[in-house]
């Protein structure tokens, strides 16, 4: 399988801070805009990117001045693929309670990784567990 032919791509690593994380999916945004996504496609993957992000952020680095994320961000004619990585010790997405179920109903963990499987095309981890990629091809109803 050939690679998809990108027409726009940032690759850069961050500080580990929300108001950076915000700057930079900024730009996916705009590029996004810029390439003609909008509507639900848009806003899935304006929602995912959020909350990997402030998972990275907050979760993985702990908010840490001294660690970044790394950011990777590719968008094609019809999809858009999204990688980052922190420099926390990760953690086993399947482990994760299902949020959904009634015990957990209360508890905000899982919530996030949860909405980002919904959202997607494909997403995956790392061993680790400190670096997700999502992959989200553009309805054909868009």
């Amino acid at each position: 399988m050939s690679e998809p032919q990108w027409n726009w791509v940032l690759e850069e690593s961050i500080p580990s801070s929300l108001d950076a994380g915000h700057r930079t999916i900024d730009q996916l945004l705009n590029a996004l805009t810029q390439w003609g996504w909008d509507g639900r496609d848009f806003f899935h993957v304006q929602m995912a990117i959020e909350e990997a992000m402030v998972n990275a952020i907050k979760h993985g680095n702990k908010e840490s001045p001294d660690k970044s994320v790394a950011v990777s961000f590719r968008i094609g004619g019809n999809s858009v693929w999204m990688q980052l990585t922190d420099q926390g010790d990760g953690f086993n997405p399947n482990a994760l309670p299902d949020p959904t179920d009634e015990e957990h109903l209360d508890q905000p963990h899982g919530r996030g990784v949860m909405l980002i499987r919904e959202l997607m095309t494909t997403v995956a981890y790392n061993e680790r567990g400190n670096q997700v990629t999502m992959h989200k091809v553009r309805s054909s109803d868009d």
